[in-house]
């Protein structure tokens, strides 16, 4: 297999498409389903899934963008088992182009297409769907890369005086001024369908035809900004989307035990943050450490916090499993970190580091036998969780003084 973006196939028996996915290194990507504890992991799903496969196929991509965009469609395509059951359906994101004079292009999520997202049911009959996207993260990675190609309307509203935030950055083509025609804009929009399709040779195609056209009609300025497009999607910087895989993700041979360590921090409910720490080999990771701000969850409930940030940390698939999981306190953290993994379809087991009234570690909860040798990681890991999140916290107080 090439050392290149794309999407892999596991097939079954009569080629049978048992699971697609998306690799920015295909050859490293499906290596790491054959490394040990792949159930552990991953999940008893994906175990069985690989077990039940004859062989694999692939489709290299010139671009991680391309290959998530590709990945998408066959889920469509094919529904995979291993795919579908995976992950609920409903958490599944979706890119949809309404059927208006001037077509908004939207992420939603699929109980959003039948929900009050959008208000009109002429609008919701009328979409123009692409997904499911598995990968939340990156699909918003790439919605940001495609607009900086080709720019689009998302919620900005017709007939304003003044240009939206977004048009002002370059995101937007002024349709909410009256700067850009019906025609085209219709015409940017078909160039996103053919992105969204798979015809990047077709798009390409296009742009040189109408940078052509233009200018010979010496319409100069439309001449550049369609070469610009066409330059932009024959040298895709996708950095933003790759980020770091460590080649074959988590499982491969000989890689640090990795811990992951969660917590929350905030003031009688207000300013609410949470941390996630790493701990590989015994050892803090601190580059991999990531902070996240509290959005849905109610003031004060830790629990619900904390499934909050693990659901957004595990649509992450750049970022590598963890063996382990920490969280601060006992059976309702525990309880709620399983609940969000048990609906990604992940086995991962999960301790709790339960503190005294002085804010102490006295026991840790869980597996006794996963824990009695890995107790000083664990202790590291929670602790560094702890600074991590009061440190964040505070940040965020000093800025919320400042600007009050």
């Amino acid at each position: 297999m090439p050392d290149a973006p794309g999407v892999y196939f596991f097939l079954g028996k009569n080629k049978k498409v048992l699971y697609i996915g998306k690799a920015t290194s295909l050859r490293d990507r499906t290596r790491s389903y054959f490394a040990g504890a792949l159930a552990e992991v991953r999940s008893p799903l994906i175990a069985t899934m690989v077990a039940q496969a004859v062989s694999i196929d692939w489709r290299a991509t010139d671009s991680v963008l391309e290959a998530l965009l590709l990945e998408a469609s066959l889920i469509k395509t094919y529904k995979p088992k291993a795919n579908t059951e995976l992950k609920d359906d409903k958490s599944f994101n979706y890119v949809a182009i309404t059927k208006e004079d001037f077509p908004r292009v939207l992420v939603v999520r699929e109980r959003e297409l039948k929900g009050s997202t959008l208000k009109s049911p002429e609008l919701r009959s009328n979409l123009k769907i692409f997904g499911p996207f598995p990968h939340g993260a990156q699909l918003k990675e790439a919605m940001k890369l495609i607009r900086k190609i080709f720019p689009y309307r998302d919620t900005c509203k017709l007939g304003q005086k003044r240009p939206c935030f977004n048009a002002q950055i370059g995101l937007c083509p002024s349709v909410c001024s009256g700067a850009i025609s019906k025609q085209e804009y219709r015409r940017n929009i078909r160039h996103i369908v053919l992105l969204f399709e798979g015809k990047k040779k077709q798009l390409i195609k296009a742009l040189n035809k109408e940078m052509r056209a233009a200018a010979a009609a010496e319409e100069f300025e439309q001449a550049k900004e369609l070469q610009r497009q066409m330059y932009a999607l024959q040298h895709i910087q996708d950095i933003s989307l790759i980020k770091e895989e460590y080649r074959s993700t988590t499982l491969t041979a000989g890689r640090p035990y990795r811990i992951e360590s969660y917590d929350i921090a905030h003031l009688r409910g207000s300013a609410a943050v949470g941390v996630m720490t790493v701990v590989e080999g015994g050892a803090a990771e601190k580059s991999q450490y990531r902070k996240f701000k509290i959005k849905s969850a109610k003031a004060g409930d830790d629990p619900g916090a904390l499934k909050e940030i693990l659901s957004r940390r595990l649509g992450h698939d750049e970022w590598p499993l963890p063996r382990l999981i920490v969280v601060d306190g006992s059976t309702a953290q525990i309880n709620a970190a399983q609940n969000i993994l048990a609906e990604y379809g992940m086995a991962i087991p999960v301790v709790g580091v339960v503190k005294d009234e002085k804010h102490r570690p006295r026991t840790i909860s869980g597996d006794r036998e996963l824990i009695k040798d890995k107790e000083r990681a664990i202790l590291l890991a929670n602790a560094e969780a702890h600074r991590f999140a009061i440190g964040f916290h505070r940040q965020k107080l000093r800025k919320r003084m400042r600007y009050t």
